[in-house]
Formats: structure tokens, sequence, C-alpha cells
């Protein structure tokens, strides 16, 4: 006779107490040396994030070399004096670590990201490659000669040239947000391993510089590590750079970057705003989604579900540089793109959707939806190391306080239908949009000026 099996019936798990969620709060300190260090212990997170915030903004740069910060923080990782190019990636290599760079109006960002298990050795690297950087005049001809390569596709990218003609038409020529982050191919052409140099030594040290260290730091001395790495280099004092005034234009009109025989037209719609210390801000942020933030937003509902034009429709606001008294300055702007002959059409139907907002304002049910979406997937956006690090980093660029996005995730849960539909429409009034379109102009300008919406001038793709 057969036995029968049996089986044990364990009691099903309980859930446990449901816990508020808060942005973990850093700890700040300062080096010997000067350079600002936040700390942020995060138990499980086995991967180090580690970002290094450098005050080489881009109005730093030297008329007529442009770019040179670009070139500059592509150059960290091509050789110290210690390591050439080749022996510095392979040793990152051996840590398991990676190490990215860019320059943006605020600074110069370094991003390392390392199994905590590797943090020492890769915090060395990083340490020389701030500390020594070897700036080799044939590492810096390659990266010249790259960035050259690199400008006629961005050029022939039209997200890319709605980008550029964008800033330049909303600030003056002298204003250095007018002009390519990178920078031109007559301005990084000027550039050499000289002129790398003295834009290093003048604005390049520990002293005003900060980083930014999260991940599981059990039994990790961190004191000990900076003492040998980031704390050993040395440079002259210096205080932070003021940051200069802004003006813009916003004067409600539209640019046709002519793009013959382009099958789609490349839609950016913007103006300017104030920075991330404004108290409308929450409330920015929640209209601007609601407007436009996802699949499910006004703009998309119109645009993409009952029209068909588009395969989606973005509104959002970025910080273009921030100011310690709020006088900094953020864009706000509408970006998609749509088939060349419902060009004139999708327009009309967008300006519709603006209108209405002013006139009828949001619903409740789209308020809720927003907040549920971004205040309920906070906890899911910082599950990494580098997520926290980055918003940490964008903190300290931004001159925010270090609880400031556990204020706001608070904020934008107390912000109610009105408050947001009144930030949603003075982000976005009608008659004071710059719209770029890049796209086949003999078959969208005459749809486009019918529509009314601004004076109409068209110009080449280059």
């Amino acid at each position: 006779m057969t036995e029968l099996a049996t089986m044990d019936f364990h009691p099903q798990p309980q859930a446990g107490e449901a816990r508020p969620w808060a942005f973990p709060a850093p700890e700040r300190g300062t080096l010997d040396n000067g350079m600002t260090v936040l700390r942020c212990h995060r138990p499980g997170q086995q991967v180090v994030a580690v970002e290094v915030l450098l005050d080489a903004p881009l109005d730093a740069e030297p008329a007529g070399i442009e770019g040179v910060a670009t070139i500059m923080t592509r150059a960290f990782s091509e050789g110290t004096d210690k390591h050439t190019a080749e022996e510095f990636a392979a040793e990152l290599e051996r840590c398991g670590a990676t190490l990215d760079s860019h320059a943006d109006h605020p600074g110069v960002r370094l991003s390392l990201e390392v199994p905590v298990s590797r943090l020492e050795k890769a915090l060395g690297l990083l340490a020389d490659a701030l500390r020594a950087p070897a700036f080799e005049d044939a590492e810096i001809e390659r990266l010249v000669a790259n960035r050259l390569d690199e400008i006629p596709h961005e050029t022939a990218n039209p997200g890319r040239r709605a980008a550029k003609e964008l800033s330049k038409q909303l600030f003056p020529a002298t204003s250095r947000m007018s002009r390519p982050r990178q920078g031109t191919e007559e301005t990084v052409e000027g550039i050499d391993s000289a002129a790398v140099r003295a834009f290093y030594e003048r604005h390049v040290r520990p002293a005003t510089a900060t980083a930014v260290v999260v991940g599981d730091l059990t039994g990790v001395d961190l004191d000990a590590l900076f003492a040998d790495t980031l704390g050993a280099w040395t440079g002259s004092p210096g205080a932070p750079r003021p940051v200069p005034s802004v003006t813009a234009d916003d004067t409600g009109r539209v640019i046709i970057v002519d793009r013959p025989g382009s099958v789609q037209t490349q839609l950016l719609i913007g103006r300017v705003g104030a920075d991330r210390h404004d108290r409308v801000w929450p409330a920015q942020v929640l209209g601007t989604y609601c407007l436009g933030g996802t699949l499910t937003s006004r703009l998309d509902r119109v645009l993409r579900e009952e029209k068909g034009y588009t395969y989606g429709v973005r509104a959002f606001g970025q910080v273009l540089r921030a100011a310690p008294d709020g006088s900094g300055i953020a864009m706000l702007a509408i970006s998609g793109s749509v088939d060349t002959p419902n060009t004139g059409p999708a327009l009309d139907d967008l300006w519709t959707v603006l209108r209405t907002l002013a006139a009828e304002g949001l619903t409740d049910a789209e308020r809720d939806v927003a907040v549920q979406n971004l205040v309920g997937v906070a906890p899911l956006k910082f599950e990494t190391a580098a997520a926290v690090a980055s918003t940490l980093a964008d903190q300290v660029e931004q001159y925010l306080p270090d609880d400031y996005q556990s204020t706001l995730y608070r904020q934008l849960a107390a912000t109610g239908t009105v408050e947001a539909t009144a930030a949603a429409v003075s982000a976005f009034p009608v008659d004071r949009l710059v719209t770029v379109l890049v796209g086949d102009a003999a078959q969208i300008e005459e749809p486009v000026r019918a529509l009314g919406i601004g004076e109409v001038t068209v110009v080449p793709a280059e």
C-alpha cells in the first residue's frame, strides 16, 4: 500500500507595521582641507555612490574656449601622476567601479559607484584624478577631436536642436545660458591642454568642493578613508563664486527651425520661472505633473489618446541655476513630437488644453492621482544609493537644506487642487510661451501662422 505524501503548512506571514517614509537625512562634516562631506548610511546598499561637486560653473569659462569645462571633466579619467589613461581605466575596472562626470551651468560633477569592499581603492583613484590629473597633450587633443565629432550629430538630432534654439531665444547673447553647454565647433577648436590646466588651476580646489557618500557604511571607517584619499588633496583656499543674475525674454513667439522633408515636427515650448527656493515650487510641480507629467495627464489624454497626433507630450520644470537668495532660474517646458501634417492641429489643441486649464482648472481626481504618483512612489525612486546621492548633490548645488526633499513631499501631499491649478496656469500662460518647432517649414509655416499664437520666424537648421 502506497503511503500518501503529507505537507506541513506554515502560518501565512503577516505584514509588518507600516512605517512612514522620509528621504534619508545625511550627516555633514568638513575635512581638514576644507572639503564639505555629506555621508548617508543606507543599510543593505552594498554599492556605494559618491558624488563630488566642483565650483566650476559654465559662466566661469573664458570667452572663446567655451566647452573647456566639458573637456576637463572628461580628462579627469584620462590619467594622473600615478597612472596612464589605460592604467587608470584598468584600475577602475579591477575595483568594479564606474566613474562618470559632466559639466553644467552650476558646476562640474563626478559620479563614482563601487562595491563597498573596494571603496578605499576607488576613493584613492578619484582623489588622484582630482589632485593630479595628467592633462596630457595627446589625450586633450583626442578629447577635443571626439567633441568636434559629436557636434554635427547633435545638430542633426531634432530634440537637441530644439533645445539649443530655445536657449538662444530665451537668453541674451551675452549670457552663457544662451549658448551650448559643451561649446560650439569654433570654441572647442581653440581648447588645448594649457587651457584645460589653466581652468583647472583657477577653479578646482577642495575648499570649494563637496563630496556626497551614500551606501551601507557598516564597519567602514569613513574618516580614515577620507584622510588617506580626498582629505589628502590640497589646494589654495577660495570662496564660492557669486551666482550671476540672469535675464530672459519669454515674449510669446514661434521659431521654426527648417528641416526640409522632415516627416515629424519636434515641439519644445518654454519659458523661464523661479528656482526651487520659491514657495510656489511644490504647487508648480504638482500642477505641471497634472498637465503633462505622465501618460494619463491632460496633454497626453488629448494629443495622444484622443487625437493620435503623438507618442507622447511631456511638461516639466528644470532648474538651470539656483542662488542662495532664491534669485535663480528654471526652465518650464512642454516637449514632444507630432507628424508633420498635424503640426498645426496639434498646436491648436495644445493651446486649447492650456486655455481650458485656465478657465476651468484641474479636477480633484487629477490632483489626487498626481499626489499618489509623486509621493507614493518616492520610496521606490530612492531605492538605490546612486539615486539618493544624486538628489543630495542636487540640493547642494541648488543651495537647499538637507531636509528639502522630505519637506517637499509633505508640501506636495498638502497642496490642494486650486493651488495646483493656479501654479500650472502661471507656469504656462498662453501669451508668454516661446515655441520652437524643428520641422519642414514649407509644410508647417502657414498652418502655424494661422493659429495666432505669436510672431513666426523661420531659421535654417544649420
